[in-house]
This record gives structure tokens, sequence and C-alpha cells, in this order.
């Protein structure tokens, strides 16, 4: 069971409401819930977030490979469960998505084991010039903040799901590491 309760519709105020639904799938999502509790924290949250998704100067591609690459690097799995199916629809088969769920870049080119390998740099805390110079032959001085952010980001948001102890929403059990 959550350790904090996971907020409805009428718990918010009303120009809040809407931000308990994930715009992708139109439904409330518990992580969303959760941080309902306090509706300034959430409307913040789903304005960075938001700004991720659109402003971070990656393709979709790259966001969730960012994402997923976080989410198992941190042992996240409500996160990870979340972004598999987004991960799909923005063209990661599933045979990429498990070898990101080991840590394994392999089936990468050399442009997305990069991308996937300074976001894992940023989480541990280990960009240094080398790594820095490596993404930066690939991505302008917006994308590379885009891509820190989004790694910072999405760690900071499954630090949360992990204080609260967030169950997957009913009736969806976890797709696994590796999702085949």
């Amino acid at each position: 069971m959550a350790r904090v309760p996971y907020a409805e519709a009428s718990d918010v105020p009303d120009e809040h409401e809407d931000l308990l639904e994930s715009s992708l799938q139109g439904k409330p999502l518990r992580v969303y819930q959760s941080v309902g509790n306090n509706s300034e924290v959430l409307a913040g949250l789903r304005s960075f977030l938001g700004s991720l998704w659109t402003d971070s100067g990656l393709t979709e591609r790259e966001r969730e490979l960012v994402i997923l690459a976080v989410a198992s690097e941190v042992g996240n799995r409500y996160e990870w469960h979340q972004h598999v199916n987004i991960a799909r629809g923005a063209g990661v088969d599933d045979d990429a998505i498990a070898a990101l769920g080991r840590g394994d870049t392999g089936p990468f080119g050399d442009g997305e084991t990069t991308l996937v390998e300074y976001a894992l740099a940023v989480v541990r805390g280990e960009v240094d010039a080398v790594a820095h110079d490596e993404v930066a032959a690939l991505y302008d001085d917006e994308a590379i903040v885009g891509i820190a952010a989004t790694a910072r980001g999405y760690d900071a948001l499954g630090g949360m799901i992990d204080a609260f102890d967030l169950e997957l929403e009913p009736g969806t059990e976890f797709h696994g590491w590796d999702p085949r």
C-alpha cells in the first residue's frame, strides 16, 4: 500500500484536476495522484516534465531511451513500466527495451550509445570532460541541457515514486525488465 493517499479530483483545486490524469493515457495515474497531495508541487512537476517532453531538444525515441535507461539504472519498476509502452510508440522495439533493462547498449548505434551513456553518467554523478565532449560532438548545448534535465528529472521522479512506495495502476502487471 502506498505511503501517501492517491488524491482524487475532489481533493485538489479545480484548476489542478486535469493534472492528475496522463495526457497520453487519458486516465489518472498514481504517480500524479500521490503528488496531488500537494497540488502546487504537482502543477510545477507537470510543467517541468512537460517541458522535458516538448523542449528537451530530443526526439521522442531519444527521450524514451534516456528515461528507460534511468529507470533501469535506479531500479524503478513503476517508471519503467509506464515508459515501456510509450517507448514502443516512439519506435523503440522490445529487444532494445530489454537491452536497456539489462544495462546493455550493444543493440544501439554509436550515437544512441553515447546518449544513453551520457544520461547514465549524469545520474551517477560521473560526467567528466570525455563524456561531455562525446555528447557535445553529437548534440548542441540546448539538447545537452535537455538530456541532463531529462535524466535527473526522471531520476528525481523515481525517487519520489520509491519514497511513496507507489503501486502500478489497478489491472496492470509489471512488464518486466525484459518485456518480450
